[in-house]
């Protein structure tokens, strides 16, 4: 008699969340305090500098502003004004991606942790961590915590090693190209949302439009089938 093996794909050991744009929809917090704040001290802003600036560190982020906006501030003061700024919005109301809390909860209830693995700083991850229930995150990666942020794979490397998982049996959630380079450097698996700034198609990777209706078989074909995996 012959035993048939049966190949099914592998629950994920985690599921690795970015923030900005992904789990929040945070992005025109950001590019309105990048107005106020250019615009506060007479320098020039465009919609295709902000674009630039998705998904970068903030370190990076208040270098580019420094170098094209034509004002003259050190960067960390650019940082620490554009994080109050985007800090007290996010205190009013956090304004969550669709489908994005529906996701957590399901992966919750399923019991795979899940880790904020997020360029943002930890003054800023506050309000939306503490906006969702007790446990959502095992653990949370911020951008002040990481020597090298995405789109190097340390922010990944660091999220899977807390929580004592192969990255290669993850999958993260991500929408920008340094976070999706970063995800891919640590060799998860990546779901990328494609929201406002178009992603080009690459091989390996899911793009969805959103988060609405995605549930655990769809992280789970991302990645590899494994003999006799419980599923």
């Amino acid at each position: 008699m012959t035993t048939m093996t049966t190949i099914v794909p592998c629950r994920p050991a985690a599921v690795l969340w970015d923030m900005d744009g992904t789990l929040a929809d945070t992005e025109p917090y950001w590019v309105a305090a990048e107005y106020r704040l250019v615009r506060a001290h007479g320098g020039t802003w465009s919609d295709e500098h902000a674009e630039a600036l998705v998904g970068n560190p903030l370190d990076v982020s208040a270098h580019y502003i420094r170098q094209h906006a034509g004002i003259d501030l050190p960067v960390p003061q650019i940082v620490q004004g554009l994080l109050l700024d985007v800090v007290d919005r996010l205190r009013e109301e956090v304004p969550w991606m669709p489908g994005a809390t529906e996701l957590l909860e399901r992966l919750r209830s399923a019991g795979i942790p899940c880790a904020l693995v997020t360029m943002s700083y930890r003054s800023l991850t506050a309000p939306v961590v503490n906006a969702l229930p007790p446990g959502s995150f095992a653990t949370v990666v911020s951008g002040e915590e990481v020597t090298c942020g995405k789109p190097d794979p340390e922010p990944y490397l660091t999220a899977a090693a807390r929580l004592g998982v192969d990255p290669a049996a993850c999958v993260a959630i991500e929408d920008s190209r340094p976070g999706t380079a970063s995800a891919r450097a640590a060799g998860t698996g990546v779901l990328r949302v494609q929201q406002r700034i178009s992603l080009p198609a690459t091989p390996g990777l899911r793009v969805v439009p959103s988060l609405e209706g995605i549930g655990l078989e769809d992280l789970q074909a991302l990645l590899p089938p494994c003999p006799a995996c419980p599923g």
